[in-house]
């Protein structure tokens, strides 16, 4: 057992979890008696042994994760999935489960759709909303997207194996059906599954290869049963032909429509988008999601978001020299389309970017980059919402009229680290640092890393007002003890 990076508390109890789990424990040494090694992270392990000796180790260095899981499903994890690899020096990293309850969860950078009224479109930490890049009906990053990598593919952090695509893609499908229906237990079920599915390390053929599994109850075993035997789930099936289905499916899909109001405008007799154009209950932002739909579900080509962020850069340093202009999302893993822009803006000096949006949006729309407004607000001078300013709208590349989705977001210094890792993405690691977080006793999401609040029962509550003071994506991933990833290797 490596100590290092663990607290000496939960150090002690892991330890005499393991005792009492049958294990004989070795102090320090790589004897020959050894058969696993436990530790928090790659970095950890070759601190403690060295990477010769570690090297040379026949058995199964495997993270503490694999721990937690057993004990918490209450028998031994399939350790395949949380294997340290030295090969190259990298690692693959596991599938983070979920101990406790769902609603503890931080969700992904952000949903293809916005919540109804009440929540804030877009939040990459939205509580009860999936991206999920798996299936769509419409275009969008599906795992079969190429990206584009400085690095050979050998090197690549995270490669799985995609052996278990037919399954995968089913439940992608199920993910998306729940969420427009609006039931998120069930959706977040299945989005859980799918990382556990797609890395398992063989083709599932038998439902007593998902013995052990983390995050696969027997529901979800019954439903890959079926799949694997038949080759379909009658259940989505179902689903596809079902009318309502379809019709909620589609109004989610409008900018501004969430669950709730796809649902209400099913209930009023609208089954197709040409219904809604005479619905007088659309909201302003509704409105342009309709009406520029087919545009805003049209993939970007990269050259064209890379002159556009170039644009943006020009505009910026012209408005505030100095001033940090990024375009996150899928443009920054190196995909070689985008959905839409992802801005993240900072100031060095972390005063100068207060008001900054403002001046920036006023000279974008006058040059008619920017054409339509879906969302605006300014937080830095009033000190509110961490500081943060939002804009969310349509944009056009110069010489078009297509219409493209972009998103800006203004963060102070001492926290634009956070607001880079979550609009950069993608939605699975997003997901497992937040799950990581939660396991170590913090909350993450785009604004901080926050110690967790615990009510006078000790349950976990609420996030501390004061985040911890990271100035590096690196740092981040680094406290979380989870292996730095380069932007293009976040394609998990």
């Amino acid at each position: 057992m490596v100590e290092i990076g663990v607290q000496r508390r939960r150090f002690q109890i892991w330890k005499e979890k393991l005792v009492q789990m049958g294990a004989m424990i070795e102090e320090n040494r790589l004897t020959k008696k050894v058969t696993h090694v436990l530790a928090m992270n790659l970095e950890a392990l070759l601190e403690k042994f060295g990477k010769e000796l570690v090297s040379d180790f026949r058995g199964r260095l495997l993270l503490y994760q694999w721990l937690e899981d057993s004990l918490t499903s209450g028998e031994k994890a399939n350790e395949d999935l949380y294997l340290l690899k030295i090969e190259s020096e990298q690692i693959v990293e596991p599938n983070m489960s979920l101990s406790g309850s769902e609603d503890q969860l931080s969700t992904p950078k952000r949903t293809r759709y916005s919540p109804d009224a009440g929540d804030t479109k877009g939040s990459p930490d939205s509580p009860t909303s999936y991206s999920v890049p798996y299936t769509s009906p419409s275009p969008g990053e599906g795992i079969s997207e190429t990206f584009i990598s400085p690095q050979s593919e050998s090197t690549s952090v995270y490669k799985p194996p995609d052996l278990n695509r037919n399954i995968t893609e089913i439940f992608g499908k199920l993910i998306n059906i729940y969420r427009a229906l609006g039931d998120d237990r069930r959706s977040f079920s299945y989005y859980k599954a799918i990382p556990v599915i797609e890395k398992f390390p063989s083709k599932i053929e038998s439902v007593d290869q998902l013995k052990h599994l983390p995050g696969i109850g027997k529901s979800l075993t019954d439903h890959i049963h079926e799949i694997v035997t038949t080759g379909k789930l009658s259940k989505l099936q179902h689903f596809e032909t079902d009318e309502k289905v379809r019709t909620i499916t589609l109004f989610g899909e409008v900018w501004g429509i969430g669950p709730a109001t796809a649902l209400k405008l099913y209930e009023k007799g609208h089954r197709t988008l040409e219904d809604l154009k005479n619905e007088d209950s659309l909201t302003h932002s509704q409105r342009l999601g309709l009406k520029y739909f087919d545009d805003i579900r049209t993939r970007i080509p990269r050259q064209e978001v890379q002159e556009m962020e170039q644009l943006l850069q020009k505009v910026g340093e012209e408005i505030l020299p100095g001033v940090d202009i990024v375009c996150g999302g899928s443009y920054r893993r190196g995909k070689t389309t985008c959905g839409d822009l992802d801005i993240v803006i900072t100031h060095p000096d972390g005063q100068s970017h207060k008001g900054f949006l403002t001046k920036f949006v006023k000279r974008l729309k006058e040059i008619s980059f920017l054409r339509e407004d879906l969302i605006f607000s300014t937080h830095s001078e009033e000190g509110t919402d961490s500081g943060v300013d939002t804009y969310f709208g349509l944009c056009t590349y110069p010489g078009q009229e297509l219409r493209r989705r972009i998103d800006l977001k203004v963060y102070p210094r001492d926290i634009y680290a956070f607001g880079l890792i979550a609009w950069t993405g993608n939605d699975v690691l997003n997901r497992r640092l937040r799950l990581l977080a939660e396991s170590k006793g913090y909350r993450l999401d785009d604004t901080g890393l926050f110690p967790a609040t615990h009510s006078s029962s000790g349950n976990r509550g609420a996030r501390a007002s004061a985040s911890l003071k990271l100035s590096t994506e690196k740092q981040v991933f680094d406290f979380l003890g989870f292996p730095w990833l380069e932007p293009h290797e976040r394609n998990l």
